[in-house]
């Protein structure tokens, strides 16, 4: 029998509190399982602010990343890793990056005769070129000195000196530039891409380039680590994975040497202390009052593989580095005095801190059995490391 207008009016209302409740379930379940997706793939935390301006009048931009206990603050002049916070195994955050309060400090340090390049990303090439030239294709390249007879870490102008383009990405920021053909005596245009990701406790500095004429590149980040965030950095346990090294001359230029680590106090495949034999009556010790040769990695070069691993017993903190390069340069800041006045005020002292500058090796392109450092037109550079922090 059908129903009148009346009855069916009266059906669809007393159905309603079941279709609302249904409808109400369906909302908060669908709300639930967005927010454990959400939970799942949470994203860094990512803002930029102010950080000062260029003496020229340019402005200069801070990013901080942020992912629960770990934070990373990168500002666009040089690319410059600002601070590194992260927890040690007791919870308590500490910045374990040298470095200065403000723009200002970096500039006058990078333009001054005791530049060290703090944080930095460094480039066109990281390390030292034996009298500032070498030859590419039959031609000479001649380059700004700046180190001794030598060109370090790209000449007075690299890219540890310039602001650089940014914009945020996914956990992190995307920074670039444009080095322009005869940049630091460097040929070819070189299009340079730098992107810094923290997820977690994994710092991923990720760089690209391209150019229109053959060139020579090795980039690297030139942070200061100390795992303590203050004291020095002795008693941290090295570990490094490499057999090899590539001694140095007096000029801290390689020889061309491939040396074995065995029985010398270059062997770090088993953790050891910085200090335990830094003070070694050995030549290349004397050379570089510490540790600044360059290791050839027993894994990567192409391929991500662990490369180092630095332990700090008090703090509990831990650093691995993972890398696609070939290469390694421990340096042991022998080079800080006391006269470099850095966060807070204070003096950096020699051995207050120590760096793992995943790289090329030094002076590659005037050593044909080196890895090459060559990138020839069509060809693209890409290489990834990961500072990746935890504590024990």
């Amino acid at each position: 029998m059908a129903l009148t207008e009346t009855e069916r009016l009266g059906t669809t209302m007393k159905d309603r509190p079941v279709l609302w409740t249904i409808a109400l379930w369906a909302v908060t379940i669908s709300g639930l399982l967005f927010m454990f997706f959400q939970s799942g793939q949470a994203r860094t935390n990512v803002f930029s602010k102010p950080f000062g301006t260029m003496p020229n009048g340019t402005p200069v931009e801070i990013y901080t990343l942020s992912d629960g206990g770990f934070e990373a603050r990168v500002a666009t002049y040089g690319g410059i890793l600002v601070s590194m916070k992260t927890p040690d195994r007791g919870g308590t955050s500490a910045d374990v990056v040298l470095g200065f309060d403000d723009l200002d400090g970096y500039v006058k340090n990078s333009n001054g005769p005791s530049a060290a390049f703090f944080g930095a990303i460094i480039g066109r090439y990281a390390n030292r070129i034996a009298h500032g030239s070498f030859v590419l294709d039959g031609r000479k390249y001649s380059l700004p000195i700046n180190n001794g007879e030598n060109t370090l870490h790209g000449g007075p102008h690299g890219f540890n000196n310039v602001v650089w383009k940014a914009r945020p990405v996914e956990n992190g920021v995307e920074l670039s530039y444009v080095s322009e053909d005869g940049e630091e005596g460097f040929p070819g245009n070189l299009s340079t891409l730098v992107r810094y990701t923290l997820v977690k406790g994994d710092l991923r500095i990720e760089y690209w380039a391209t150019t229109d004429k053959p060139t020579v590149v090795n980039l690297t980040n030139h942070s200061y680590f100390n795992l303590a965030g203050h004291g020095d950095i002795l008693d941290n346990q090295l570990t490094l994975h490499a057999s090899r090294f590539t001694p140095v001359n007096a000029n801290l230029i390689p020889t061309g040497e491939l040396r074995p680590v065995d029985s010398t106090p270059f062997d770090f495949r088993k953790a050891t202390t910085v200090g335990a034999r830094i003070h070694a009556d050995d030549e290349q010790l004397h050379l570089a009052h510490g540790y600044d040769q360059n290791w050839l990695l027993d894994k990567g070069n192409g391929k991500l593989a662990e490369a180092a691993e630095v332990y700090d017993p008090g703090s509990g903190r831990v650093l691995k580095v993972v890398t696609d390069q070939p290469g390694i340069q421990f340096y042991s800041g022998n080079f800080l005095d006391g006269s470099i006045k850095g966060k807070g005020g204070k003096a950096y002292e020699a051995r207050s801190a120590l760096c793992l500058e995943t790289q090329h090796f030094p002076d590659s392109p005037n050593h044909p059995n080196f890895p090459t450092t060559e990138l020839k037109l069509g060809e693209r550079y890409h290489r990834v490391t990961i500072y990746s922090f935890s504590v024990r």
